[in-house]
């Protein structure tokens, strides 16, 4: 296929672009390119999609399938107007954000969705309506051509973020007690970066359209941390406290400096991470096991340093410090 990728330099979108090229297509990403090189063999169109006449050099051409992963409005609205008449299948990686409530486990891709923002520029205030609006946009301009798929959490190797390969990194970097937030039922669910890479090009490939949760088979925060401090080896003590006294000792939730991730304090977003993913495994979502995910992240989490200044999670002396206050 002639499949144009609306980004391509950052995580993701650097894994679409080498997995469809490894497939056998012919792939072109357009971005600005300020987040890193488009793998070797990848057609890279410089643009800022915020300026006039980004879509010039791409927009004259026929595209069997085009990919965005944009959380900007105004760049799909142009997107929209410049290229769907010339493109035969269009795919939109949204976010389990889009949806209005946060709160109802197993929860399917017929809940309902955030109002779509106005504005052309989205905030991480905004993130869910930003993505809402995208969606809108594509639908109106795509119709039966248009593929929406909606992770959750991303893990996987190249996590900058830091939040899925904390628990496992902290695992391996000592067997010093290990602070943990006192919500071992809480679910978790997590997606790996190259299994929701093989998704979408699977369901390009077959012209597939409609609305998927890609998103990981549920589990418990305490088998995640089980099956981390085993692959990390972690064999010291666990403490687990309530998160009302993390926030109280101003613990970022969920990701960030000095945050313990996977994490959420507010009832209202306890089904975050507990989406059924039902329709997108019968149309062929593969998963890898839970301990295979984590053995890799731990690879990637190795090469980049275990005590590294991390996107998320707790230094070793910040942990310290918080146990130290702990026990008086």
């Amino acid at each position: 296929m002639d499949l144009l990728i609306l980004g391509g330099t950052q995580w993701l979108g650097r894994t679409l672009a080498g997995e469809a090229l490894a497939r056998g297509h012919r792939v072109t990403t357009l971005a600005r390119g300020e987040a890193g090189a488009v793998p070797d063999g990848v057609e890279f169109v410089r643009a800022d999609r915020s300026e006039p006449g980004a879509y010039d050099e791409v927009a004259g051409r026929d595209w069997e399938a085009v990919i965005d992963v944009t959380r900007q409005p105004g760049f799909a609205r142009r997107a929209a107007a410049d290229l769907s008449p010339r493109a035969a299948h269009w795919t939109f990686i949204s976010s389990g954000n889009v949806y209005a409530a946060q709160n109802e486990p197993g929860a399917d891709e017929s809940a309902a969705l955030m109002p779509p923002l106005e504005s052309d520029e989205s905030t991480p205030e905004t993130y869910g309506e930003a993505k809402s609006a995208i969606e809108q946009t594509y639908r109106e301009a795509l119709g039966d051509r248009l593929l929406v798929i909606r992770p959750g959490l991303i893990a996987g190797p190249g996590d900058a973020s830091g939040r899925s390969g904390y628990w496992v990194a902290r695992a391996a970097r000592s067997d010093d007690p290990m602070l943990v937030p006192d919500i071992l039922d809480a679910a978790v669910q997590a997606i790996h970066v190259d299994d929701l890479a093989r998704f979408t090009l699977d369901s390009v490939e077959r012209g597939l359209t409609g609305t998927f949760n890609a998103v990981g088979d549920r589990v418990t925060f305490g088998e995640w941390l089980e099956r981390s401090r085993a692959i990390g080896g972690h064999h010291g003590e666990v403490v687990a406290v309530s998160p009302d006294w993390l926030a109280e000792q101003g613990v970022a939730e969920w990701s960030g400096p000095e945050s313990l991730p996977l994490w959420i304090i507010d009832p209202e977003w306890n089904a975050f991470l507990a989406r059924s993913n039902a329709a997108a495994l019968a149309e062929g979502l593969r998963l890898r096991p839970l301990d295979r995910l984590l053995a890799e992240v731990l690879d990637w989490e190795r090469e980049q340093g275990l005590d590294r200044e991390r996107g998320a999670g707790l230094s070793a002396a910040r942990e310290r410090e918080l146990l130290a206050a702990l026990r008086g």
